[in-house]
Order: C-alpha cells, then sequence, then structure tokens
C-alpha cells in the first residue's frame, strides 16, 4: 500500500543498536584500561573523566556500567582470559613434549601476554586489590581458577609417570602467588633479570614441586 511507514529497523550507520552499545562499552574499557592502568589509578578516576576519555557521556557510561567498579571488574577478567587462552594455545601446541618443555612453553606464553602491556599487570595485581568485598570475591576466584590448571597439569603429569602423586592444591596455591609476585616485581623493575630468566626460574620451581629429591621416576621413594 502507497504510503504506509516501514517498520524501524533498528540499524543506524549501518550498525544496530546493540552493536553501538558494544562499541560504547568497548570504548569505555579501553578507557579504563588507560587510566586505571597507567594513568591516576581506579581510585583518582572518576565517572566524568573516564567518560571523557572515551569521548562519550556520563549517560552512556550509567546505561553500559553501573559504577567505575564494574568497569575495573570487566578489566581484571578480560586480561586473566587473555592470559589463560594464551597458556592453553601454548600447551596445546606442546602437549606431546615432556613435562620440562610443556612448563616452559605454558610459563612463556603466560608471562609474555601479562608482560606485554605493563597496563595489564597493573589492573589484576594492583589495582583490583581492596577494592571491596565483591572485587576480592572475584580476585581469589580467578586465583583458584589457575590454582585448579596447575593441579590439572600436576595430575596430567602424575598419570604419564613424570610427577610424584600427591595432592597438589596446596602446593599449587603458594606457587601462583609466587607466579604473580616475581612478574610484578619484575614488570616493577625490581628484578634483575630477563623474562626468559624469570620463566626458567619458575619452571625449576615447579619442577621442584613436582618432582621432589626423594622421588624418582619409577615411583620409589629414595631412602
Amino acid at each position: 500500500m502507497a504510503g504506509r511507514l516501514r517498520q524501524p529497523t533498528g540499524r543506524y550507520g549501518g550498525r544496530t543498536a546493540e552493536e553501538r552499545q558494544e562499541e560504547r562499552r568497548r570504548r569505555f574499557l579501553d578507557a579504563g584500561l588507560q587510566l586505571f592502568g597507567s594513568g591516576p589509578g581506579y581510585r583518582s578516576t572518576t565517572v566524568a573523566a573516564l567518560s571523557e576519555a572515551a569521548g562519550l557521556s556520563t549517560r552512556q557510561f550509567y546505561e553500559a556500567f553501573r559504577g567505575l567498579e564494574d568497569v575495573l571488574a570487566a578489566l581484571h577478567l578480560q586480561v586473566n582470559d587473555w592470559a589463560e587462552r594464551a597458556a592453553l594455545a601454548a600447551l596445546a601446541e606442546a602437549r606431546d613434549l615432556p613435562l620440562a618443555e610443556r612448563a616452559a612453553a605454558l610459563f612463556r606464553a603466560y608471562a609474555a601476554n601479562v608482560t606485554s602491556d605493563p597496563r595489564r599487570i597493573r589492573i589484576t595485581f594492583v589495582e583490583i586489590v581492596g577494592v571491596s568485598a565483591r572485587l576480592e570475591e572475584q580476585r581469589l576466584a580467578r586465583r583458584a581458577r589457575w590454582v585448579e590448571f596447575i593441579c590439572g597439569e600436576a595430575a596430567s603429569a602424575v598419570a604419564r609417570g613424570e610427577a610424584a602423586p600427591r595432592d597438589y592444591r596446596l602446593a599449587a596455591t603458594a606457587f601462583i602467588g609466587s607466579v604473580n609476585g616475581l612478574l610484578h616485581d619484575w614488570n616493577a623493575g625490581w628484578v634483575d633479570a630477563t623474562l626468559d630468566e624469570v620463566v626458567e626460574e619458575l619452571v625449576r620451581q615447579l619442577l621442584g614441586i613436582l618432582r621432589p629429591a626423594d622421588w624418582s621416576a619409577d615411583g620409589a621413594a629414595g631412602p
């Protein structure tokens, strides 16, 4: 029928409302990574400053997030997801290699990903700490996920006869703390070593945990 109005498509400039909203969210996260990770930091950033850095309005900010804590929470999860994907990809390629080479590939990929952008280290090791009970729960939950990751690889090594059979949860928890602390200190310039040397040290520590002095490959303990 002539003159009938067409139903709105929800598209503007070739993009849907959902696509525009996701783009705005990404711009806020990019601005958060910059301000929290290399600028004044989470505690000294305002919604107005973040919105200005993103080139958007505070009204648009509150359409995407409830507050700055949501931005920090999303960035913390994002940084961990990037590192986890890098570690899993490296491990998949090294799956058939001996334990020491698998561990080296894993930590090299993880360390390279986390340290590739100093803002990521600040977000996940510094800015997230002590913000709120909610973010502490999130931070510890992601650490527990890395502990499970190490425990899973330890179980795989035990099944191959490469490691001593035992409960690795406590050791993995301590080891993850060591990984985070060493990478943070290295990035801050407090550790005089190359990244390769840092990775080699982490591999030595892990192998020492998996292969104690009184253990042999045939499963028999020493005297």
